[in-house]
């Protein structure tokens, strides 16, 4: 007797969910693993246009520190960026967010980490969305941007200059090193 191919077709499209749903706060609590982190593994595979691998998204420590004091770094930031002219860039994320692990790899890829050495870097943990969002509600959408979502502040006002609140970064996973660098010569 043959059996229809619906069920496994299903069960592999419910899988497959939280590739493509980015990682936002619904995804997390509706997809997410017993440990919160995705259940997808990841992988190298081409970028988009084909001209790099994507990076592994694994890291030696945590990217985003849930210890941190996110409020004084970000003060801090102001702080030396009032003195040295140079704005600050806040990155809101999470380790268990694939995007968020894709971008800070792609940070460190040459062409974005020459540019990110003209800012003061923050990256602030926003857990499972229950950590550091009282920070995050006064320079970020979290609700339509998900994460990884950046923010620059002015060096010498302070003032919001770009604020990803459309989700610029949600597929970041998808995104070369050369479109991580483009949007940042755009904040420039």
């Amino acid at each position: 007797m043959r059996r229809p191919l619906l069920p496994a077709a299903l069960a592999l499209a419910a899988f497959a969910l939280p590739v493509l749903s980015g990682c936002d706060s619904e995804a997390t609590t509706s997809h997410g693993t017993a440990d919160g982190v995705s259940a997808v593994p990841a992988t190298k595979s081409a970028s988009p246009d084909g001209t790099s691998p994507a990076p592994s998204a694994a890291t030696d420590g945590p990217e985003y520190n849930p210890k941190a004091n996110a409020a004084a770094e970000i003060a801090a930031a102001l702080k030396a960026a009032k003195h040295d002219g140079r704005p600050v860039l806040i990155d809101f994320g999470a380790d268990w967010c694939l995007d968020c692990r894709v971008l800070s790899a792609r940070f460190k890829e040459s062409g974005p980490s020459a540019l990110l050495a003209h800012y003061h870097v923050v990256k602030v943990d926003v857990g499972e969305f229950d950590h550091n969002l009282n920070v995050a509600k006064r320079y970020v959408d979290l609700q339509t941007s998900g994460i990884p979502a950046l923010t620059v502040l002015d060096s010498a006002s302070g003032r919001i200059d770009v604020a990803t609140n459309q989700g610029e970064f949600a597929n970041a996973r998808t995104m070369s090193a050369a479109q991580v660098e483009e949007f940042l010569k755009r904040w420039q």
